[in-house]
């Protein structure tokens, strides 16, 4: 069950595991069928973190939800909540867990339109390069890489807080999940490979660790 905050020297072996988010609507949150172990190699072997290597796939509705601490979600098309899922991740976030939405081109409309459902009442805030989820490991002090062109756009990072704690972090324009992913599924340069999984590594231990912050 989900029991933060915590800390990342609490995660002895396999006492935490990551889970990919499984939704409706025809979008294909099932698109970066390595990112997330790969994420989890890397702070395991890079931070010591001892996560379970088994990624986890979960429905937003499912009980077992609670179970992970950190969730992953992402795709190129549409989302749907229902009126019971919408509600479960919003229990969810309510008591500690945090979501990485990850857009892999595609998903903006149907993200934002959605998390309205989960939380009503928070507004999406860009989060500024100084924000501590940017440096809960690593320094992006130029904020998040760019791993993919999608619009020729910069890379983002958004926000929703629950009384002062980031407990949804999008990533915009970037595509970290493709940067995760094996060498041979997009052939990205390592040095960009590296700056992604350094980037999750953050979002692991940021949501790890609990942290409150105020927008």
């Amino acid at each position: 069950m989900v029991s933060l905050p915590v800390s990342t020297a609490c995660a002895q072996s396999g006492m935490y595991q990551l889970a990919v988010l499984k939704y409706r609507g025809g979008g294909d949150w099932y698109s970066n069928p390595t990112a997330v172990p790969n994420l989890v190699a890397f702070c395991n072997s890079e931070l010591g973190m001892q996560l379970n290597d088994e990624v986890a796939t979960v429905d937003v509705g499912a009980p077992e939800l609670f179970d992970y601490p950190w969730l992953h979600m992402t795709g190129h098309g549409n989302v749907v909540f229902s009126g019971s899922e919408a509600q479960n991740l919003r229990i969810y976030l309510e008591a500690g867990g945090f979501l990485h939405i990850s857009d892999n081109y595609g998903m903006d409309a149907y993200v934002r339109r959605e998390m309205k459902k989960v939380l009503p009442d928070a507004e999406w805030v860009e989060l500024p390069w100084s924000h501590s989820v940017f440096h809960s490991i690593y320094a992006f002090d130029s904020g998040l890489p760019k791993v993919h062109e999608h619009d020729d756009m910069p890379p983002r990072g958004y926000g929703l807080f629950l009384k002062g704690r980031l407990v949804v972090f999008y990533d915009y324009e970037s595509d970290l999940g493709d940067g995760w992913e094996d060498w041979q599924v997009h052939r990205d340069p390592e040095e960009v490979r590296q700056l992604a999984l350094k980037m999750g590594a953050n979002l692991v231990a940021f949501a790890l660790q609990g942290s409150v912050e105020a927008n």
